[in-house]
């Protein structure tokens, strides 16, 4: 096994938040001094809660996608099901509680599968990965005023060829997504 390298963080010499929507963006700024001596006047930190994806799998093998428009990008693309852990919620209950928000499925075994920084440079929160396997249609689905989310129910083969043509932007949903055909091919 490889050898996690060693951490040499830099010291915070001053910190001031610029600006903070409740518990959903908060942006700060920060002087930092490298460990070399060098000294940094302006790091920007944007703190977000965690959030998590989901690779839902239902009962006959079809995996649970979603197709909304994304407003940064002006686009609309397939994606996983994901959501914000919210305060004091685990993130297995924020990707459970997601997962029957949005698509309506609930059930089946489930893991944690993957966790990533977002933009470990200047983002401080995590995105986790759970995979959910037999997952069945439980009730309508029950979005938010601010969702406009299609459901879709794809074959393997055909999720493949969304990653393969690169039809899944999202960066932390395609990562999960990848790694887990990858591993389903070794096994």
């Amino acid at each position: 096994m490889i050898e996690k390298p060693a951490n040499h963080p830099w010291k915070v010499l001053s910190s001031e938040y610029l600006f903070q929507d409740g518990p959903w963006l908060r942006i700060r700024h920060e002087v930092v001094e490298l460990p070399n001596g060098v000294v940094i006047p302006t790091w920007y930190i944007m703190d977000f809660p965690n959030w998590i994806n989901v690779i839902a799998i239902t009962t006959d093998g079809r995996y649970v996608m979603e197709s909304q428009y994304r407003h940064g990008i002006g686009e609309t693309h397939y994606e996983l099901c994901a959501g914000v852990v919210e305060q004091g919620e685990e993130p297995i209950n924020a990707a459970k509680r997601e997962l029957l928000e949005e698509t309506g499925y609930s059930g089946g075994e489930w893991q944690e599968w993957m966790t990533l920084s977002p933009n470990p440079t200047n983002h401080s929160n995590w995105s986790i990965t759970f995979v959910a396997r037999g997952v069945e249609k439980k009730e309508q689905a029950h979005q938010e005023a601010t969702e406009d989310i299609e459901t879709h129910l794809l074959t393997e083969q055909e999720v493949r060829q969304l990653l393969e043509s690169g039809d899944i932007v999202q960066a932390l949903h395609a990562a999960p997504l990848w790694k887990w055909f990858a591993k389903q091919n070794k096994e």
